[in-house]
This record gives structure tokens, C-alpha cells and sequence, in this order.
């Protein structure tokens, strides 16, 4: 597994960004099921950075905690069978992993939002990043019932690794 971590917010943390991502992506793919090694990318920018991007991938001219950018056209969550059918388009060609795509963090918002629920930055980091996972994984949150579930599987993922709302750390 290959996971790119790179922080331009400027921003210090105190855990270590790659280990802490490292821990939440192993465990969100191995609940998927997911039978390949993996490439992933994670940018921490701050909100005028994430504001940029919303504006130039999305049309939205505002500012959020997260952006999720798959690789993989999943006709279902976790039907990983896709990517043998596309093969080119999403294994990388040197080492051989599924290329699941990029995430964009925003530190201002982590920072925030670890403040407005009251848990560490350790726990906010570690469920963007298992939300951006699971969009990795072809989940959404379009209807109630789909974002029930991707709520219920971020807080298990995380409950299994330790990392949970009352601990702070």
C-alpha cells in the first residue's frame, strides 16, 4: 500500500499525519474486502486551498472539511471486479496498485470542526479521512439510508482501531 501524504496548510499536527491515514485506510480496506494493493493520495491544504479546488472540480465556490476524488467508476460500493475490467485506467503501471484516487483535507476545518464536537484533531483527521474512504470505495451519501451507512461504517472502523470521540489525545 502507498499512501502520499503531503501537508501545504502550514499547519502542524500533534500525531503523525501518515501513520494516523496508514491505520484508517488499512482498515476501512480490509472491511471493503479490497484484494489489491493500493495507491491513495491526501492533500491537507486550508480553506481558501479546499475553497479552490471545490470551485475548479466542483462549480461550488465554498469552502468544506473534505474532497473525495476516485479513480475507480464503482458500479457498486467495494465492486472492486471493476477495476480488472479497466485495467490501464486503474492500476498503476510500475508497482502494480489500484489507483483509488485523491483526497483534499482542509486543516483549518479540522481544526474547527475538532473543536465544535469537542474530540481530538487525532479523531477528526482519522474520520475525514475514513469518510473520503469510503467514497473511494463507490459509497455516497446522496439518500439518508446511504449516508446512515456510511456513518455506521466510519464509526466502526474507527471504534475497532481505538480512535473514538471521548478519547483525547
Amino acid at each position: 500500500m502507498t499512501i502520499h501524504v503531503e501537508n501545504e496548510s502550514g499547519r502542524d499536527f500533534p500525531f503523525g499525519l501518515q501513520e494516523v491515514a496508514s491505520l484508517v485506510v488499512e482498515e476501512i480496506l480490509e472491511k471493503e474486502k479490497c484484494p489489491y494493493e493500493t495507491e491513495i493520495n491526501i492533500l491537507i491544504t486550508d480553506n481558501e486551498g479546499i475553497r479552490a479546488y471545490n470551485r475548479a472540480y466542483r462549480d461550488l465556490d465554498a469552502e468544506t472539511d473534505v474532497l473525495s476524488f476516485p479513480n475507480v467508476p464503482f458500479e457498486t460500493p467495494s465492486g472492486f471486479q471493476i477495476a480488472e475490467e479497466m485495467q490501464a485506467d486503474c492500476f498503476q503501471p510500475d508497482s502494480g496498485e489500484l489507483i483509488l484516487g485523491d483526497i483534499i483535507l482542509s486543516a483549518d476545518r479540522i481544526v474547527g470542526q475538532a473543536e465544535e464536537y469537542g474530540h481530538s484533531l487525532r479523531r477528526e483527521y482519522a474520520f475525514l479521512v475514513a469518510h473520503s474512504m469510503l467514497h473511494l470505495c463507490g459509497y455516497d451519501h446522496m439518500e439518508a439510508e446511504e449516508a446512515a451507512d456510511m456513518e455506521r461504517r466510519q464509526e466502526q472502523a474507527l471504534g475497532r482501531l481505538g480512535i473514538t470521540r471521548d478519547i483525547k489525545d
